[in-house]
């Protein structure tokens, strides 16, 4: 049986759309810093939190991105750097 996909519809490998959330070793990785200060950082709210699937916790790539482009500032409000 041949399966038909519409033109219009862009098929992604399925590898791209898991890298759309980073695990705390991925978001550890692109901050350089280790995966405990990561969890100590979103405890302070000085960077974005994680989206919690279950018992899975992951932060959304172009989040992070984002915040690290904009400087990583706090991520609420009223927090001392």
């Amino acid at each position: 049986m041949t399966k038909t996909i519409s033109a219009d519809l862009p098929v992604r490998p399925a590898q791209e759309r898991l890298v759309a959330l980073l695990d705390v070793r991925g978001v550890a990785a692109l901050c350089d810093c280790s995966p405990r200060h990561v969890y100590r950082m979103v405890d302070a709210g000085r960077m974005p939190p994680p989206v919690r699937l279950g018992a899975l916790v992951r932060w959304s790539r172009p989040t992070i991105e984002a915040w690290i482009a904009d400087g990583c500032p706090n991520f609420r409000k009223g927090v001392a750097r």
